[in-house]
């Protein structure tokens, strides 16, 4: 699990023949790219007209290996939209480097995205948030140690030195806000951190990240919204709250399984959150 190599295609070339591949089993275009996160999978089950595709039937596409992510694109109609859904992502953590992890956002903008909406699952640095709950991500702290422009420049790709000072469309931001309002859908806003994992922080580093101003944190997203914004997409960002992650005195041990239980908790709010939001879009 490599990136480009001296004399080895470019991420432009990779993601062409990706393209490509997709083409020949759909035609139909893409309006917007949707990414799940951990325990968040059953959003897809809602698309309409559903052409899945697993990701290792798609040329040059890393595979994802972790827990609960079925490593799969489908393509079909959610909430009126034709959408490219990537049920499933790639993490820093399982050995992809940083472009690896980006090539999926610019294969969805390649198949016409124009937007992207990104969720995760993500530990609560913020006391008031619960487990269960949804952050609507107002902007996020790159932790993670790598950026997925590092390295040779691909002009086709975006421009050398995108502005990420509005990562996070406002406009899509307070559409959501709006319609949650109006569907009676609490929620929370807040800065996500994104960090490399997998190893969960100490109680130490939760207490910093606090202080740094994050409310959430998690091991994806950071990256696919560098490459999404770098690509000329506006990103929407929402957090499955599956624990607490305070770093107080009061830090219990987190598992997997309650991450994912509370992840499926929340995916609830999120797919009605999308099904209310989506339309407006």
């Amino acid at each position: 699990m490599t990136g480009t190599i001296a004399g080895g295609p470019s991420l432009t070339q990779r993601i062409a023949e990706a393209r490509d591949s997709i083409a020949a089993q759909t035609g139909d275009p893409v309006e917007l790219g949707l990414i799940l996160g951990s325990g968040l999978g059953g959003l897809a089950e809602a698309v309409e007209e559903a052409v899945i595709i697993p990701y290792a039937k798609i040329a040059g596409m890393p595979v994802s290996t972790a827990p609960s992510h079925a490593g799969e694109l489908v393509l079909g109609r959610l909430f009126g939209r034709r959408v490219a859904l990537m049920r499933g992502r790639l993490h820093l953590y399982e050995g992809w480097t940083a472009r690896e992890v980006a090539l999926p956002v610019y294969l969805l903008r390649a198949l016409g995205a124009e937007g992207l909406v990104v969720t995760n699952a993500a530990g609560a640095l913020n006391a008031e948030f619960r487990p269960g709950e949804v952050m609507l991500i107002e902007d996020h702290l790159n932790f993670t140690g790598t950026n997925p422009l590092t390295g040779a420049d691909e002009p086709a790709l975006g421009p050398r030195f995108p502005d990420m000072s509005r990562a996070y469309d406002p406009d899509w931001r307070a559409a959501v806000a709006e319609a949650a309002r109006t569907a009676g859908l609490a929620h929370r806003a807040g800065i996500y951190a994104g960090i490399a994992g997998p190893s969960l922080e100490t109680s130490a580093e939760r207490r910093w990240l606090r202080a740094s101003g994050a409310d959430a944190v998690g091991m994806s997203t950071v990256i696919e919204v560098i490459a999404a914004v770098h690509a000329g997409m506006r990103v929407l960002g929402l957090s499955a709250i599956t624990n607490a992650a305070t770093g107080g005195p009061e830090q219990r041990p987190d598992t997997i399984e309650d991450v994912l239980a509370n992840a499926e908790i929340a995916g609830r709010v999120i797919a009605r959150l999308l099904e209310v939001t989506l339309p407006r879009f």
